[in-house]
């Protein structure tokens, strides 16, 4: 018997030994999925580079911050963009709906629609933000109940001031008589668009000319016929499409003497003769704020869609120079713009040089 325990004795030892290592390992690993898990992984989704996004994603960043999420301590980001192509937005949303992360946040109308259709097993949360009109998206919210929307989605809509931007341009302009248009058909924030621009072109008695354009490299010849047609001026509204080639339409009206207006700051810089729209670094912040809120565990299916257009106007005096018409900014209008350059440079409300001057000339010669 004495020989049986001492033949057993070092057996159960190494037993109790693998039982030990293994329960620290399993230890080990549970600590670590906690540690992973403690930190919410979020995917932020936009459709392409332009200002106006890239300021909405910052803010979305600052917005969460602000709610104590903050990249690489308390949240996890990643960014993903699509740079304008359909198929590359279809195959991200895929990615960001698969269950790896425990929230989407889109900016764009496209953005917003790939990531709702890959989403519809509800496997991840989703705010969207720099959307012009979510009721319209064909994504199931109600343009009558802030409430009545996907269960799994919530966010903010923007719809951008079309009628107050074609206001705008007659207070500038009171001749002004033809406006033209390009845009994308294709593009349902640029059919809201433009039905808003034709509503107000009727009531003030402009002749609204368009011109369709498929993509950005047909922006340009869209344009120069419009310009054969006679128009005044130029709108550019939220067209993904043609704001990405926005320095061909300036370019386009330049030779022919006519500005461009838009509502999208801050166009300008390209050599816009003003843009009345969103202030998207608010937009994004509130966004940001929102995303917060659902990581912290705010029921989405409870959080209504809400419409916030914080708005901001900027100009540029430059552009006023060789006109034809009579293109004259009234000094109400400058007291009031939040952005404005002239031959010293960039300013903003409040007497802060943005740009100075050397930099808005090489600015302009870059145009």
């Amino acid at each position: 018997m004495k020989a049986l325990i001492e033949f057993v004795r070092p057996l159960l030892l190494g037993i109790a030994l693998i039982v030990l290592v293994s329960a620290g390992l399993l230890a080990l690993d549970d600590s670590g999925r906690k540690s992973s898990s403690a930190m919410p992984r979020v995917a932020v989704v936009q459709h392409v580079s332009q200002a106006v996004m890239d300021d909405a994603v910052r803010g979305y960043v600052e917005g969460l911050a602000s709610q104590g999420f903050v990249d690489g301590k308390t949240v996890s980001l990643k960014f993903y963009n699509a740079q304008g192509d359909l198929p590359t937005a279809n195959d991200i949303a895929r990615q960001v709906t698969n269950g790896s992360f425990d929230l989407v946040l889109t900016a764009s109308t496209v953005s917003m629609q790939a990531v709702a259709n890959a989403n519809k097993q509800s496997k991840v949360k989703h705010v969207f933000g720099t959307v012009a009109n979510a009721a319209s998206s064909g994504v199931g919210v109600s343009a009558t109940d802030p409430l009545d929307h996907p269960p799994y989605m919530t966010g903010i809509s923007t719809f951008f001031p079309v009628g107050r931007a074609l206001k705008l341009a007659r207070e500038i302009n009171p001749g002004l008589r033809r406006v033209g248009m390009v845009w994308h058909s294709a593009e349902i924030n640029s059919q809201l668009f433009t039905a808003a621009a034709r509503k107000t072109c009727q009531e003030l008695g402009i002749e609204l000319l368009e011109a369709d354009a498929e993509n950005s490299s047909a922006v340009g010849m869209a344009a120069k016929s419009l310009v054969a047609r006679g128009i005044d001026a130029f709108l550019v509204t939220g067209d993904q499409v043609v704001m990405v080639a926005i320095e061909t339409m300036v370019s386009v009206a330049r030779a022919d003497r006519i500005p461009v207006f838009t509502i999208i700051p801050p166009n300008v810089r390209k050599g816009t003769l003003f843009d009345l729209g969103a202030n998207y670094s608010e937009v994004g912040h509130d966004v940001g704020v929102l995303a917060g809120q659902v990581l912290a565990g705010a029921d989405t299916a409870k959080t209504p869609v809400s419409n916030h257009v914080p708005e901001s106007l900027s100009l540029n005096l430059t552009a006023l120079k060789g006109l034809r018409g009579n293109w004259q900014v009234p000094p109400e209008m400058l007291a009031s713009a939040d952005r404005w350059i002239d031959e010293a440079g960039e300013h903003r409300k409040g007497g802060a040089l943005a740009m100075p001057a050397a930099s808005a000339a090489a600015s302009a010669a870059s145009r």
